[in-house]
């Protein structure tokens, strides 16, 4: 999510994402709450809710507002990103 007051990103998991999205946008989460509102910038579905808390650990540790960035663009977690050919697409 990015905050509409001062661009922050937020990374989390849930498995309700427009529930997750209302509670963040109501103030019932402490951490958010001051940068209200919150707009959802990417979802990306995992298999399990456990492999989505991995996920989210692995994604914060990077500490990089470029590599978020790259991740809402494309889509793709970075350890899950294949090299890509000549044409700019993804290897199969």
């Amino acid at each position: 999510m990015e905050s509409e007051v001062n661009h922050r990103y937020y990374v989390g998991s849930t498995d309700d994402v427009e529930r997750r999205l209302t509670e963040h946008n109501s103030g019932f989460v402490i951490s958010t709450k001051s940068s209200r509102p919150w707009a959802l910038k990417k979802f990306i579905k995992c298999g399990s809710l456990p492999e989505s808390r991995k996920s989210e650990y692995k994604l914060k540790n990077y500490k990089s507002r470029i590599i978020l960035e790259k991740v809402i663009e494309s889509g793709i977690l970075p350890w899950k990103y294949n090299k890509l050919d000549n044409s700019g697409g993804p290897l199969a």
